[in-house]
């Protein structure tokens, strides 16, 4: 008597090869590890505290940083971390809805699209190495995390239907009238999405030159000089910061862009690209007047961004939440 089942069939296959799968569960864990590392960020930021090895690179702590100048450079670095805590949220949110929704599916944009964020990603962190100062605990993370990435891309190919070229990412997801509401609005989502590219570039290019804008010396009431005078390490952790700040929100800019562009409107699509927008937003903006760097000609982009994202996604709304026809 066969005494073998589904079940069994299931079993035989060992406690790996079922956790793996199809590879979709090591990216839908990869995107999560990032909204709990975000969290973590942000965790941080709020309760002003540094990482160990920050305190061992600069030589001082955080308290005795922020007795300086009344802490505004404590209050600059965490507003820098705040916000890429923040745009990591958003990155881990589209990643697990990619690998949930269009990899299911087997749409090859998706599978394309994680290789070329995580390029941007990852590329960002081997920027720090130009700023004298490697993030140990960033780097421990990333070669934890890449593992994950790899093997799911691996696995999840078989899944992808034709044609399953990096073309796949040039074909838009639905046939609309750009004049239509919702080709107004798609239109304001992906102009957000190219703002969000050029805005990540200009920050990790200041990043790796000057630093600084004027708005940021002004505000913390310092000069490059006086800021090396009180630890020759600390510019360089500051870069270390900007680097990654502007490379997540490149990459934000990057899975919004070809979501938008690539996926069929959907429920699911619409209440991703909201939730990611809305941390990612009220993250680099909120935190400005919490430490009172309230510069309007620093925070104006970013308003101007959150503004464009806001009436995109309510002109989006009614087509997103109607299955439209994908486009030839």
């Amino acid at each position: 008597m066969d005494l073998k089942t589904d079940s069994g069939a299931h079993d035989d296959q060992g406690l790996i090869a079922v956790l793996v799968g199809d590879g979709r569960p090591l990216l839908i864990f990869f995107g999560l590890s990032l909204i709990l590392s975000g969290g973590f960020a942000l965790f941080l930021s709020i309760n002003q505290q540094f990482l160990p090895h920050d305190v061992q690179f600069l030589g001082i702590t955080a308290e005795q940083l922020c007795a300086i100048n009344n802490c505004r450079v404590v209050h600059f670095m965490f507003h820098d971390r705040v916000a890429f805590g923040g745009a990591l949220i958003s990155i881990g949110t589209l990643y697990m809805w990619v690998a949930e929704f269009p990899l299911r599916e087997g749409q090859a944009w998706g599978w394309w699209l994680f290789i070329l964020s995580g390029v941007s990603g990852f590329s960002s962190f081997l920027a720090y190495l130009g700023y004298g100062y490697l993030d140990t605990w960033h780097g421990v993370g990333t070669l934890l995390l890449v593992p994950f990435l790899i093997i799911g891309l691996g696995r999840s190919r078989s899944l992808l239907k034709p044609p399953v070229s990096v073309r796949s990412l040039f074909r838009p997801g639905a046939n609309i009238s750009w004049a239509s509401s919702f080709g107004i609005g798609r239109a304001l989502l992906l102009a957000t999405a190219v703002g969000m590219i050029l805005g990540g570039l200009t920050v990790m290019t200041v990043g790796m030159t000057w630093v600084f804008v004027p708005q940021d010396l002004e505000f913390m009431g310092l000069q490059p000089a006086e800021l090396k005078a009180i630890s020759a390490r600390l510019v360089p952790l500051i870069a270390h910061d900007r680097a990654g700040f502007g490379g997540a929100i490149c990459t934000t800019g990057i899975m919004v862009f070809f979501c938008v562009w690539c996926a069929r409107p959907s429920r699911s699509l619409w209440q991703a690209i909201c939730f990611s927008g809305l941390v990612g937003f009220t993250a680099a903006i909120g935190v400005h007047p919490v430490v009172g760097y309230t510069s309007l000609f620093h925070l104006a982009p970013a308003i101007l961004g959150a503004i464009i994202f806001v009436v995109g996604l309510v002109l989006c709304y009614p087509a997103m939440h109607t299955p439209i026809r994908r486009g030839g």
